[in-house]
């Protein structure tokens, strides 16, 4: 289980951010390298919803065989529920551009998973993030853009609102969230629960 947590910044400030915390995505003069990870979200029709799941789970392989699917996941609380959120990894926009032609013209994912589950999609969003050099992909990831994106991972809702209960007693904590409510404009959490295909858990 991972929570999304998203926060609009007044400035992207140069402060030290822990690595131990977080893995972090940005934009600007620290991407040295073309790669990038795509986020998309799709609002489904709530009475589709089991429908567009199942038919992705037959069918994701062969959208993964063009590129790398970080995680797929189920909104289950936070902002508009039935939607989907999924990360996939390229290593340019050259390469994105290859894909999307690729899939385009591959009869079996058109057919069998596009064309069925293009009418369950009620809307859809992308956003472009990128991983900051010191950052690694494992449990927690921080994305910069025009807004800021951290996934962190808990075992159950429980435990994260034990472990939030746990952190607002410790004054370090409170002190570094205090100083970071300065750089945000607004701030949106997501519970996201893993698709059964997801490699991210």
């Amino acid at each position: 289980m991972l929570v999304l947590r998203s926060g609009l910044t007044k400035a992207l400030a140069s402060r030290t951010l822990a690595p131990q915390v977080c893995s972090s995505f940005a934009t600007g003069p620290r991407q040295y390298d073309g790669t990038f990870y795509e986020f998309r979200t799709y609002y489904l029709k709530p009475s589709n919803m089991n429908a567009f799941m199942e038919n992705l789970k037959k069918n994701i392989h062969l959208r993964t065989s063009y590129s790398e699917l970080v995680g797929f996941w189920n909104v289950e609380f936070g902002g508009r529920m039935n939607k989907v959120f999924h990360i996939w990894k390229y290593d340019n926009f050259a390469h994105r551009a290859e894909v999307r032609k690729a899939l385009a013209n591959c009869k079996e994912w058109q057919e069998q998973s596009i064309i069925p589950n293009l009418a369950r999609i009620d809307k859809q969003e992308t956003e472009i993030t990128y991983l900051i050099p010191w950052s690694k992909l494992e449990k927690n990831y921080l994305w910069f853009i025009s807004a800021v994106h951290v996934l962190w991972w808990n075992e159950s809702a429980d435990s994260r609102a034990a472990g939030r209960h746990k952190s607002h007693e410790d004054p370090r904590v409170v002190a570094a969230v205090r100083e970071s409510v300065n750089y945000l404009v607004s701030q949106q959490n997501m519970l996201l629960i893993p698709a059964s295909f997801s490699p991210l858990k």
